[in-house]
């Protein structure tokens, strides 16, 4: 079962994965796990000025924050992992990602902030859901 895990490093990420290793039923016992990290596009006029060297090292070092608590949590749980970033808008990019890995599941944390939150600010999981032809399990 091919399994992908949308993380971003807050709270949410980790109630995901802490729900994940307690219930390892769900994972199967030949689990193929990846992390997808999305990070927002920085402006172009910021990456003109930057230079595409600055602009990649940034997000290396941004992926690379939310990555390695991930990969170490799971690792102590005996769980390995597959690793990708993409660059852009969250919700689309996760549930492209999904839908071109032809992964079986799609797994990720929800602040929960109800239908008023959503209409106000937006939600990533609520453009997951919308987007995605993968079966998606949200943790709250």
């Amino acid at each position: 079962m091919k399994i992908l895990l949308a993380v971003d490093g807050s709270p949410y990420t980790k109630k995901m994965l802490a729900y994940l290793v307690t219930h390892e039923h769900l994972l199967g016992g030949q689990a193929e796990l990846t992390a997808l990290t999305v990070h927002p596009a920085l402006p172009a006029r910021a990456k003109a000025a930057l230079g595409k060297d600055i602009v990649e090292t940034y997000y290396a070092d941004e992926t690379e924050k939310v990555m390695a608590p991930v990969q170490k949590f799971l690792g102590r749980h005996g769980l390995h992992l597959a690793r990708a970033s993409k660059t852009g808008r969250p919700g689309e990019a996760i549930a492209k990602f999904a839908d071109a890995g032809r992964f079986d599941l799609l797994v990720m944390g929800s602040h929960g902030h109800g239908a008023l939150g959503n209409l106000v600010m937006g939600s990533v999981a609520t453009q997951v859901l919308a987007q995605c032809r993968v079966p998606v399990l949200l943790v709250r």
